[in-house]
This record gives structure tokens, C-alpha cells and sequence, in this order.
């Protein structure tokens, strides 16, 4: 039986490479959305090299201490997923999960020797965003749902929103505690029983169509034609929806550069391939500039669960909703057809873009490769070990990335294993990034502690953590 798992986190800070689960929450649902069994709800243990955003603590008010007094350990945590939420035939799902919660997931996983990957497709499993659902929703088939509004400060202009707290308020099923991840579990559950009630139809079609081979029959970018895309990248005055169309593959597997029909080709047809990668790496400042158009590409990932639709969906009332009807798109369509220059200048300054740069540090290199097969083996007998089998066990890695990684994995989560060199290697390892971190902790402290609407309990309590795991000497 197919079963959903809801799930969020809330983390020390937003970046999956370097940042650390502090809560993880969920419930599992069956596919009519009833409950089942209890909810889950567990802190994380921070270890003592870890100095989490103060901006997010504040948020949160999970602070450091609580999850050293209630939480489990990062490599139980990662067994407890595998095993209690990853199981066969489980649809994984949260709220602006693929982009933020699975990052978190498969870097803690990475971290502390486990398949990165196979929890989101092997054994039957898959994974969800309601988020991009949600938008979508709003632009074609709204009846039956509220749909929250907010003023935008710099242009005055008051917009829809899908905001889970103010979806909650306004459709009746509060969720008093924002932030906490139980509570937007909870919110998220209440809301897919909305969009399921108010829109069957449009709900059953975009479950069974968010895998990437559903996603490959609507976009065809064998023989491309047109479909209805809602992304954040969009604009809100616009449902955050467009029409969209293949142009070229992505410069990474399973994505593909779509151009939003919304906007004329011609307009576009005398930039140079020089005046397209300019536009495409223009800085902040340059895209707030009034006179600055972008040009309409962006890309498309098949794995990401996008919410798409085919053209045919569009009605008239969606296309007032999105300024943008099927003659126009179709339009620009034909026109985009006949400009084979310009989709090549397109493809080539995509593809000339300057790449993220590289991680330097090996925790967050996990995207640099596959670990090879040879290593397959390995790595179970190191998650699978103890303390006192990790203290005996010296596996011979091919991938470089793991010797590292282990001597930081038995350091944090089993410091007993270590041998007395390792013991000081960790001392030094700790020392020389809390000495590079600490600084710029501490003054956003210090900057934090002069509003008056920050929490001075929790501003406090960052100020030991930071106390009681620096150096001695610091």
C-alpha cells in the first residue's frame, strides 16, 4: 500500500553543506490522507564544532543545549529515517522541500555513510513538493480554497500568497506554532486535504504526474511543445505561472532550458551570444535597474517534482488569472520556432554561465561524484559499525572524499573510537574552525543583542554555547 510521509525540518542556518538538522518532523498518511500511526517529532544533537545562524536560532528557538539535552545523536537519526520513514512504497513529501528539507536529508546522509540518493526512488519510494502544486493550483483551478493576500512594501501592489502560515489562518486551520516543524507538518497535511477536497481532479493528476518520466510526456523535449509551469522564479503578478517550452538540454542531467512564452522572441533577436551571457550574470544592481529586461530562460529539473500541466488546461479564466492566454503563448511559440539563431545563442552563453564554485571542504563536495562501487561495501560496514568496531576498522577507500569524512564522522559521533593522534588531529581541526567561524558569530551576536525585539533569553543562550565549546584559550 502507497503511503505518504509529510515531513519538515528546522535547521541551524540554509545551507545543506555545512548547516545541521536541529528538528525533524513528520506523520504518515495514507493516500486518503488519514492518519497513520503517531506523529514523529525529534531534535538533533548539534556537536560541539557547530555554531548555528543566530538569525535562525531566533526563529526557531531551538537552541543549541536543547538538542544536547532531548536530542538523538546525527547517525541514529540517519538510521531512524531510513528505516522508520524511507520505507518501500512511501511518497516523501514536504513544502518547498526539494529546494531546502531533501538537501538537508542527503548531506546529513552523506555525512554519516549512507546512500544519499536511493531514500527518494529505490524499493517504490519517490518524493513531493506541494509547494509548486500549490501555485498551480492557484492559477488554474482556485475555487473552493482562500487565498491569502499581502502588500509588496516597494511597489505597493497587493499579491496572492501561498505562504503556509497565512494559508493556514485563512482557510481555518491555524498553525500557531510557525516554525515548528510538527506544526507545519500538520499545516501541510490540513492543506493537502484542501486541494484534495476542493480540486480532486487537478490533485490526482498532478500526484500521478510528478515523477520524471510523467514530467518527459508533458514537456517532450524530443519534439517540444508548449505546457503550463508554475515556479517560484516567476513572477507573483503573474500566480507565479507562465507557459512555458523546451529550447535545449540543461547543463546538468535530467534538466532541460525552457523559455517562458510569455515574453516575444523577436524582442530578443539582435543580442549577440557576448550580450546574452551579460545579461544572464548581470549582477543585483544591474537587474534593479528599470531599463534591465531578462531574458525569459531558465532551467527546468525533471528530478525536482516541477508542477507542470499541459496546455490544455488553460482556460479562460486561468488566462486572465496569469495574464497570458493560449493565442499568445502559441504565438510566441510559432515565432521562437523560426529563430534557430537565437535559440543557439541562447543554448551556447547558458552553457558558458560560470559554474558554482567548487566546495572546498569535503562535507560539501557530495555533488563532485558518485563514490565508486568499489567503496559500495565499505561504507555499509562503517554505518553499520560501533564504537569499538569503528576503532578497529581502517577501510582502504578508492574515493579520497571518505577518509576525511570517516575521521570527522567517528569524531563527532563516536569520539571514543578515536586514537590518541586522532584525538589531537580533532583538538586542532575544531580549534582552526571555530577560530575562522567564531568572529562573525559573535558579532551578529552583538548586533542581535542591541534590537529590542530579539529574544535575550536566546541570545544568551547562543552566547554560552559559543563559551562552552570555544577554545580554552580563545
Amino acid at each position: 500500500m502507497r503511503t505518504f510521509f509529510f515531513y519538515d525540518l528546522e535547521t541551524s542556518g540554509f545551507g545543506a553543506r555545512h548547516d545541521r538538522i536541529m528538528q525533524f518532523a513528520g506523520q504518515r498518511t495514507n493516500d486518503e490522507l488519514e492518519l497513520i500511526g503517531q506523529s514523529v517529532n525529534l531534535l538533533v544533537k548539534l556537536t560541539d564544532d557547530i555554531l548555528p545562524s543566530p538569525g535562525a536560532v531566533l526563529t526557531t528557538h531551538i537552541t543549541p543545549q536543547m538538542t544536547v539535552a532531548d536530542g538523538i545523536s546525527e547517525a541514529d537519526f540517519c538510521r531512524y529515517f531510513l528505516e522508520q520513514v524511507a520505507t518501500p512504497d512511501t511518497t516523501i513529501l514536504g513544502y518547498n522541500s526539494t529546494r531546502f528539507d531533501d538537501e538537508f536529508i542527503r548531506h546529513t546522509l552523506w555525512r554519516n555513510f549512507h546512500d544519499p540518493y536511493q531514500w527518494a526512488w529505490a524499493e517504490g519510494r519517490d518524493r513531493w513538493d506541494l509547494l509548486d502544486v500549490t501555485r498551480l493550483v492557484r492559477a488554474l483551478r482556485p475555487e473552493g480554497i482562500n487565498w491569502p493576500t499581502k502588500r509588496v512594501a516597494e511597489t505597493d501592489q497587493l499579491i496572492t500568497t501561498v505562504n503556509l502560515v497565512d494559508m493556514a489562518k485563512c482557510n481555518g486551520f491555524e498553525n500557531d506554532n510557525a516554525h515548528d516543524a510538527l506544526a507545519d507538518v500538520k499545516a501541510l497535511i490540513s492543506l493537502a486535504r484542501l486541494l484534495r477536497q476542493s480540486q480532486p481532479t487537478m490533485w490526482r493528476y498532478l500526484l500521478n504526474h510528478h515523477d520524471k518520466h510523467s514530467i518527459l510526456n508533458i514537456i517532450t523535449p524530443g519534439q517540444p511543445k508548449p505546457f503550463v509551469y508554475a515556479s517560484g522564479r516567476y513572477s507573483s503578478s503573474y500566480q507565479k505561472t507562465t507557459v512555458a517550452t523546451v529550447i535545449a538540454e540543461g547543463r546538468t542531467p535530467n534538466s532541460y532550458l525552457v523559455w517562458d512564452l510569455r515574453y516575444d522572441p523577436v524582442d530578443f533577436t539582435s543580442l549577440s551570444e557576448a550580450e546574452i551571457l551579460g545579461n544572464l550574470t548581470a549582477d543585483r544592481a544591474t537587474r534593479r535597474q528599470d531599463d534591465f529586461v531578462p531574458i525569459p530562460i531558465k532551467e527546468l529539473s525533471i528530478n525536482k517534482c516541477p508542477a507542470v500541466a499541459p496546455l490544455g488546461v488553460l482556460d479562460a479564466a486561468s488566462e486572465t488569472r496569469i495574464s497570458l492566454s493560449r493565442a499568445e503563448a502559441m504565438g510566441h511559440y510559432h515565432q521562437l520556432n523560426s529563430q534557430a539563431g537565437l535559440v543557439k545563442r541562447l543554448t551556447r552563453a547558458w552553457c558558458k554561465r560560470p559554474a558554482f564554485p567548487p566546495a572546498s571542504d569535503v562535507e560539501g563536495k557530495l555533488y563532485d561524484s558518485f563514490t565508486p562501487k568499489s567503496d559500495q561495501a565499505k561504507i555499509r560496514l562503517v554505518a553499520a559499525a560501533d564504537s569499538t568496531g569503528l576503532a578497529d576498522l581502517h577501510p582502504n577507500f578508492t574515493d579520497e572524499r571518505l577518509d576525511e569524512l570517516l575521521f570527522r564522522y567517528k569524531a563527532r559521533q563516536y569520539p571514543t573510537s578515536l586514537s590518541e593522534s586522532e584525538e589531537e588531529r580533532w583538538r586542532k581541526f575544531r580549534r582552526a574552525k571555530l577560530e575562522r567561524e567564531l568572529p562573525a558569530y559573535l558579532s551578529e551576536l552583538s548586533k542581535l543583542a542591541s534590537s529590542p525585539a530579539a529574544d535575550q533569553f536566546i541570545l544568551e543562550e547562543l552566547q554560552l554555547w559559543a563559551e562552552s565549546i570555544a577554545p580554552v584559550d580563545y
